[in-house]
């Protein structure tokens, strides 16, 4: 019995361990960057050694994976399939917009490190695969084909993407609600341009 309650809180005290480390590396990465974080950091943050860090993460890549696993997990993305059920095309891009952008605003302090840092590292590949797909359910509401479709799902990727929501919100000092107006309009000349 003694042994299996060693066994049990040995196992608690590497899980704690292991928990610190994520929560330090996702503390460092949302303030430094990625690229800025070191495994030295993030041992300091954790008050743990480098080796007791690669030893629950042997490379830099387990440990990202984590980070992100749990990140994501806390901040779940819009689910697109809530806006399939939104018959009218305006009516769907414009609760896709607001989702979004309330989305970005949330993630804003990770993400804009994050997307500097890693933009096309396979770590990100989940990150794009949802907002192409997003964009996708957003479009094929829409009475478009051929080249109308194309420009029309290239405004609404541009709209739905972060650096987009992040240029008009902090660059030129929009509102949500603006941004989600101007990311409209665009929206709907693409829908109206010339074959």
């Amino acid at each position: 019995m003694a042994r299996s309650y060693r066994l049990r809180r040995r196992a608690e005290r590497q899980d704690e361990t292991r928990q610190k480390i994520v929560d330090a590396a996702m503390e460092l990465h949302q303030t430094k960057g990625l690229v800025a974080t070191s495994i030295s950091d993030i041992a300091d943050r954790a008050n743990v050694g480098r080796v007791t860090v690669y030893r629950h993460f042997p490379d830099e890549e387990s440990l990202v994976g984590a980070c992100s696993g749990q990140y994501f997990e806390h901040h779940p993305f819009p689910n697109p399939a809530t806006w399939s059920s939104i018959q009218d095309p305006v009516a769907r891009l414009r609760r896709g917009l607001h989702d979004t952008y309330a989305y970005h605003r949330e993630t804003e302090p990770m993400m804009s490190r994050v997307i500097a840092d890693a933009r096309d590292l396979p770590i990100m590949a989940p990150y794009h695969a949802h907002w192409r797909h997003a964009a996708d359910v957003i479009v094929a509401s829409w009475p478009v084909t051929g080249r109308r479709k194309v420009l029309l799902r290239a405004a609404v990727g541009l709209a739905l993407s972060f650096d987009s929501w992040r240029m008009l919100i902090r660059d030129q000092g929009l509102t949500d609600d603006q941004a989600v107006e101007l990311m409209m309009r665009l929206a709907a000349e693409d829908s109206r341009a010339s074959r």
